[in-house]
């Protein structure tokens, strides 16, 4: 980047109309490094116990792991990688341990002190790229369904309404390894917006409309529109939802910006535990 940037980033989490909340979602400021921000979210799946502990497990390893990190130093492929690969393992193991069969996805990104930002998922939560009202990039699903459409036989909008789109191909605890796919994006610009969120949000939402809430609103705002309207659409058969929302925001590096409102720290990581029944957590 030109100019130095700042971050505003918002996490969100509802049960949506499932008993329990399997979902997950945090957003990490590198505790030794300004700039460099880490996003996860997981969407657990195998039962009420099962599903949880594979997201919680992916969120303990994506703590772990990026206290670790070096953003002068390491590559932020391979410590997405390690996030991926340490949690399936671990998963894997309290399969084994618990005689369950936990599994979860992940869509994680991290943006560095450059400005630059890599992602890495597995499953069918998303990571979405936003610039100017744009999408730019999205993330393919490891699904069923994806592989239709990418074989012509469905159109992304039939692809979103198909009645087996919650088969996956690919995700964390499975006998299979997860796939290790990254992106990366060499330079963010002011205004960008980089969300990443399970299929309880996503199914509900066109890509275009995603782009426009997310540039006409804050994080905050945005997170706390978008679980109201899936919940609203969902018709009282919505699924857990979780998102993380951060915009970019850029600084003349060579003067303050005198304008600028001091900013409250936001305090990510929240579980359902701590809400009221039935209210979205917004951080």
């Amino acid at each position: 980047m030109s100019t130095s940037f700042r971050l505003s980033a918002s996490t969100g989490l509802h049960k949506g109309d499932r008993p329990y909340q399997q979902d997950q979602v945090v957003v990490l400021a590198h505790p030794r490094v300004k700039g460099c921000v880490l996003a996860v979210v997981a969407d657990g799946m195998g039962g009420r116990s099962g599903g949880r502990a594979a997201a919680d497990q992916v969120m303990m390893t994506a703590k772990q792991v990026f206290e670790r990190f070096s953003p002068e130093a390491d590559s932020p492929e391979s410590m997405l990688g390690s996030i991926v690969r340490e949690a399936h393992l671990l998963i894997r193991l309290v399969a084994i341990a618990a005689e369950q069969e936990p599994h979860s996805t992940i869509a994680a990104f991290v943006i560095m002190p450059n400005g630059s930002c890599v992602w890495a998922h597995a499953g069918d939560s998303r990571i979405y790229h936003f610039r100017s009202g744009q999408l730019l990039y999205q993330t393919s699903d490891h699904s069923y369904v994806q592989t239709l459409v990418d074989q012509g036989e469905l159109t992304l909008e039939e692809a979103r309404f198909h009645p087996q789109s919650n088969i996956l191909l690919n995700c964390l605890g499975t006998a299979e390894d997860p796939p290790l796919i990254h992106h990366r994006i060499p330079v963010l610009k002011h205004g960008d917006v980089l969300m990443a969120c399970s299929d309880g949000i996503w199914h509900y939402f066109a890509p275009e409309e995603l782009s426009s809430i997310t540039r006409l609103l804050s994080p905050r705002e945005a997170s706390q529109f978008l679980i109201e309207r899936a919940q609203m659409r969902a018709t009282g058969t919505g699924d857990n939802m979780s998102l993380a929302i951060v915009k970019i925001e850029s600084i003349p590096s060579d003067k303050p910006d005198k304008s600028a409102k001091p900013r409250s720290s936001s305090k990510a990581g929240k579980t359902a535990d701590q809400a009221a029944p039935g209210s979205p957590i917004i951080s």
